[in-house]
């Protein structure tokens, strides 16, 4: 089978290789419909760079890395698959690099790796993208990163989030809209900052509503299935029971509907469910789950463009890669009985 080559490329294309060579790279200087020629070429040639031979005639790796405390959760695994096509797209590659930050070496194990996996930048996501000393130990290595959907210190860094508040506010109003007023609300790992926004957006709708919150009905979860089960059972095992309950995760949502089918309830007629993140499993339920959908994907590829680029590289200039994504409100069948 024949090799198809940089130059094979650049002649198809009407450029020089050199040119091929600049958008391969995801370097400036080449017009947009010309960059567009060219990667359209190279998709049409299945021209595949040979990275390293790239990484010895540069100081670049083209080796991205991802750092994440859950490498097996739904959200990590989307986040993992639009970075991946993305970098693929980049001809980039792709670490997936699990931190336990329970092991009392954690930071010195990731301090040796960053020093020898010369990785050209790495996407975070929470909690760790609000660790500060993750953030110390990429910067004492002079490693570009970009943070996904980070809760504080903006100035720090390119990030790439949705407005969680405002999209669990807008669940709220969804169920309070579907006449609900005693709604119970699942909060998330507390070590993560999305579970203090989904609650916040959860608490302004409600408010704003002038209806209570609850005490006795605001549980803390862990995101977890498991979490969802066991803080379900005590909402729809009280006194009085909620007629809604917004958790603030899909898995979380998911442990709801199994207790409520336990209980024989009827949903959404007698419990209405809300989750957020609209993973793969919230169409899989039935009644399939009203969930939040957060482009995690696009997010993530997002954060791969950011990386790649070559002006966000020189740091002086990477706080100023900011984008905020639109987030959308998905209405089934745990909400909405006609669906």
């Amino acid at each position: 089978m024949t090799v198809v080559t940089i130059k094979d490329v650049a002649a198809r294309a009407g450029v020089s290789a050199k040119t091929v060579s600049r958008v391969i790279n995801g370097e400036a200087h080449v017009r947009a419909e010309k960059r567009e020629e060219v990667l359209r070429i190279v998709r049409e040639l299945d021209y595949r760079p040979n990275a390293f031979a790239r990484s010895l005639s540069s100081s670049r790796s083209y080796l991205l890395g991802f750092l994440t405390d859950d490498p097996g959760s739904g959200y990590a695994a989307d986040v993992q698959l639009g970075a991946l096509k993305r970098c693929r797209e980049r001809s980039y590659h792709l670490l997936i690099e699990p931190i336990d930050r329970s092991d009392p070496h954690w930071a010195r194990d990731l301090t040796e790796s960053v020093k020898t996996l010369r990785l050209d930048g790495v996407m975070l996501t929470p909690p760790l993208c609000d660790d500060t000393k993750v953030l110390d130990i990429l910067e004492a290595a002079q490693i570009p990163y970009v943070r996904i959907s980070p809760s504080g210190e903006e100035d720090r860094s390119g990030y790439v989030r949705m407005d969680e508040q405002a999209a669990a506010a807008e669940m709220t109003r969804h169920l309070i809209a579907r006449g609900h007023s005693r709604i119970g609300f699942i909060k998330g790992d507390p070590a993560h900052s999305a579970s203090r926004k989904r609650y916040a957006g959860f608490v302004e709708a409600m408010v704003a509503a002038d209806l209570q919150v609850e005490t006795s009905l605001v549980m803390e979860g862990d995101f977890s299935v498991r979490s969802g089960v066991e803080l379900g059972e005590q909402m729809l095992s009280s006194a009085e029971p909620p007629t809604a309950i917004f958790a603030s995760n899909d898995d979380m949502a998911l442990g709801v509907l199994m207790i409520a089918m336990k209980h024989h309830l009827d949903v959404p007629q007698q419990l209405a469910i809300g989750g957020f993140d609209d993973a793969p499993t919230s169409r899989l339920a039935w009644p399939q789950l009203t969930t939040i959908h957060q482009p995690k994907a696009a997010m993530a590829a997002a954060a791969v463009d950011m990386l790649t680029d070559p002006y966000y590289r020189q740091a002086e200039h990477s706080v100023g890669f900011r984008r905020s994504m639109d987030y959308a409100l998905k209405i089934r069948g745990s909400t909405d009985p006609s669906c």
